[in-house]
């Protein structure tokens, strides 16, 4: 059984969205959702962060998002963000 390092985004609505960001963020996945997954890279190893199948599974979450919330994708994953840089 292979278990999926990317979280379920399954409560579709601007909560859903910043627990989804969130979790990304705990573990250490988080990047801005302009970015492609497989783009994103380990700054420790400099390797490609994702495998084909997590690169696919974010980019159908992002699809999800997008499709139904548009620009409010930025405003839940942006306290997430700030957090995740102290700045908040």
């Amino acid at each position: 059984m292979i278990i999926s390092r990317i979280p379920n985004y399954v409560e579709y609505s601007f909560e859903g969205m910043s627990l989804w960001f969130s979790e990304m963020c705990n573990r250490a996945f988080l990047f801005h959702p302009d970015d492609t997954p497989e783009d994103i890279v380990s700054i420790l190893s400099g390797e490609q962060l994702f495998s084909v199948d997590e690169c696919s599974i974010i980019k159908d979450i992002f699809e999800s998002m997008f499709g139904k919330f548009g620009d409010e994708v930025y405003e839940a994953a942006y306290p997430v963000f700030m957090k995740s840089m102290k700045i908040s």
